[in-house]
């Protein structure tokens, strides 16, 4: 059956930037996966996606224009129910027949077949494939229903009384297969191949599109729009490069940006605008992220990475003299520029620590306290941390960062841009006079803010940052707070995650559950569920970060598992290193055996009905493989120890391949369960000596098949 190329576009109103790129992949997608379904397209069928400021639209390649005839076959009743001893069909079959369209002629067609312990009569037909108006139609409510729209809007249509709803209202819907219109309708709208270009620069209006695959050209050349959010952005990108290499300078880098700018044109034309260098005194921070959040503009970095007074406009119009474009940019930014500055300076008239009392009317959580209460219980957390890793020196530097990390929320840069808190405290601390150590630590607090971000640059930074997140864990899991499947309003994951990473990556000599005990003790006065109840979930949640962070740095599942298994594991400085042994371990030729063997001793061990020495007397030996196993012992536990202690933990793991001939030899010819108890306990004291050794830098019997 031929096959022709379908489009399909929504000409709307201007839709939401930030989620635009979505709302065209998401249209393309499930108008595609919906054609699938009916046997209109192929699961391979080559799609591409449409969105711009004022369009949805897909394009599919080889849609067929009626779907093919498919064989069905309906499972009725039981031939007992369906037939009476006559062989004659009951008034239950006839009913049944004509639900699906069929009469009493159809009886003598209907198939027996086993069903279970029955027999069952079947009604075999051919079912007339779907038309394409027909498929489409579905394919498109559905996609429309579907759309990951965050808030709806209610319109009428042009009869002034019907309302639908919609992201925004929709004037145009073109649907053609090949050239051929199909005969759809939505939202009050009949399809056809007229739609619109752009709104002040199209060359027809309106576009007449003459095929599907003309509609990406002609939108290009007659209607003045890239109609690819992905060509348009990277078009973006491309005008970018080349308006700042002359200059030597490089756009501020910013995915986020980037995408919510292509959903605001529609033909991108760069421009280069300037503004005073003397405003260069504020922060770059503040700067940078008044042009990227309040004009979406591209700051221009020098090659030092150094703000520079230059920064890339991205116009949806190119006028022949683009002066006038320019300038008005450069008048709108000037204002924007010179409230930053003026914040900066309010703020800089008032020594931070003279803010921080200020904190004890900001409200944190109702259950919780305020900020001000917030930050006590930080800094007693950052005085331990700091005293048990540092010293008395570092827990006092951690106690003062601490005090003052939160103090710029009340500051009027923070105010207007939330994201710079931190950011500003830094900067704050250092006209105050204060120490690097601690401004930096002040602006660190928030770090790591997202999977791959730099971690705190010093100790005192380390300190006050997981200080701040074990309050935040500890807080919200003691009043309920939990995540719940993809909803975590209190980022408790990113906190967690960032837990894991600065015990890991700065080898740090602390377990999460005395973190935690220590982090409960400052709630003191606040209603909490008993510690209790809360550590034991609350471990196994930053464990579970742990675990995705490695998992996501590359190492097996099944050696995470091995690693974190080991009974009595003090904490997780050395996790790295031991996965390191795990995978070497694994790569020798008696790995299989001696973790299969382990897996054996472990479950022997857990049954439980002795209690097990920890040493066995060879004066009991009766077999020579049991003397033989405690001579190699023996000989390898105090290498296998020696090695662990000095930290060589793939010398340990691999010195216990010498074991798996004695292991294996012990298996074949000793029967642990003796009937004699003494000779049975001996046995099970000499598993365990083995169960101790083999299991010290990992549990390998997790690594067995």
């Amino acid at each position: 059956m031929s096959t022709q190329n379908l489009l399909v576009e929504l000409f709307v109103e201007e839709l939401p930037p930030k989620v635009l790129k979505k709302l065209g992949e998401a249209f393309a997608a499930e108008l595609t996966e919906s054609l699938v379904a009916q046997g209109l397209a192929e699961a391979s069928a080559a799609v591409s996606n449409f969105a711009s400021p004022r369009r949805l639209g897909a394009h599919i390649e080889n849609v067929l224009a009626c779907a093919a005839e498919k064989s069905v076959s309906n499972k009725l009743m039981p031939v007992a129910v369906g037939l009476d001893v006559a062989g004659n069909a009951t008034p239950a079959l006839l009913k049944r027949l004509a639900a699906l369209g069929a009469d009493a002629s159809a009886v003598s067609q209907l198939r027996r077949a086993a069903d279970g312990k029955n027999e069952a009569l079947f009604y075999d037909s051919v079912a007339a494939g779907v038309p394409l108006a027909e498929g489409l139609q579905r394919a498109l409510e559905a996609a429309m229903a579907k759309l990951p729209i965050p808030k709806v809007m209610a319109y009428p249509l042009a009869d002034g009384w019907t309302t639908v709803n919609f992201v925004r209202p929709v004037h145009g819907l073109v649907a053609l297969h090949g050239a051929d219109i199909v005969p759809v309708s939505v939202l009050g709208l009949n399809a056809g191949r007229e739609t619109q270009g752009h709104r002040f620069e199209a060359r027809v209006s309106p576009v007449v599109v003459t095929s599907a695959d003309s509609y990406a050209a002609q939108m290009k050349d007659e209607g003045a729009v890239i109609a690819s959010f992905a060509e348009r952005r990277a078009d973006i990108v491309r005008q970018l490069r080349a308006a700042a290499a002359p200059l030597g300078f490089t756009p501020v880098d910013d995915d986020a940006l980037l995408d919510e700018v292509a959903a605001l044109v529609e033909r991108p034309n760069v421009l280069l605008g300037t503004f005073d260098a003397a405003f260069l005194e504020v922060p770059p921070e503040c700067l940078i992220l008044t042009m990227k959040a309040n004009q979406k503009y591209f700051p221009l970095l020098d090659a030092s990475g150094k703000l520079t007074n230059l920064f890339l406009i991205v116009s949806n119009i190119s006028p022949a003299d683009a002066s006038a474009v320019i300038q008005g940019n450069e008048r709108v930014v000037r204002p924007r520029l010179a409230d930053a500055k003026f914040f900066f300076d309010q703020d800089r008239k008032k020594a931070l620590d003279s803010r921080v009392l200020g904190l004890a009317k900001v409200v944190y959580h109702n259950k919780l306290g305020t900020q001000g209460e917030r930050v006590t219980r930080v800094q007693a957390i950052a005085r331990a941390i700091g005293q048990q890793i540092g010293g008395e020196a570092l827990a006092l530097q951690a106690d003062q960062a601490a005090l003052l990390a939160k103090a710029d929320l009340l500051t009027d840069m923070v105010g207007e841009f939330p994201e710079l808190q931190g950011i500003m405290g830094r900067y704050y601390a250092q006209h105050d006079g204060l120490a690097d150590d601690i401004a930096f630590a002040i602006e660190d607090h928030y770090k790591p803010r997202f999977a791959g971000d730099a971690l705190p640059r010093n100790d005192v930074g380390v300190c006050v940052a997981l200080a701040d997140k074990l309050e935040t864990l500890v807080g919200m899991f003691g009043i309920g707070n939990m995540p719940t499947g993809e909803k975590d309003p209190f980022a408790l994951r990113r906190h967690a995650l960032g837990v894991a990473r600065m015990i890991v990556d700065r080898e740090l000599p602390l377990t999460v559950h005395d973190l935690i005990h220590i982090s409960y003790q400052t709630f003191d006065g606040k209603t909490l569920a008993p510690l209790s109840e809360i550590q034991p979930f609350l471990e196994l949640f930053c464990q579970e970060r742990l675990v995705r962070y490695l998992e996501i740095e590359g190492y097996e599942q099944r050696f995470i598992a091995a690693t974190l298994s080991v009974q009595g594991m003090p904490h997780w400085t050395a996790i790295r290193e031991r996965l390191i042994a795990v995978q070497a371990f694994v790569a020798l030729p008696e790995s299989d055996s001696l973790a299969a063997a382990n897996k054996r001793v472990g479950n022997i061990l857990k049954k439980g009905e002795w209690e097990v020495g920890r040493v066995a007397d060879p004066a009991r030996f009766v077999e020579a493989a049991e003397s033989e196993l405690f001579a190699a012992l023996g000989a390898i536990a105090p290498q296998a120890d020696a090695a662990f202690a000095a930290g060589d933990y793939t010398a340990s793991l691999q010195a216990l391949a010498a074991l798996k001939t004695p292991v294996d030899a012990f298996f074949d010819h000793v029967m642990v369960n003796a009937d004699d108890p003494a000779l049975k306990a001996n046995r099970l004291a000499l598993l365990n000596q083995l169960h101790q050794t083999m299991n010290r830098v990992a549990d390998i019997s997790r690594l067995a098949a």
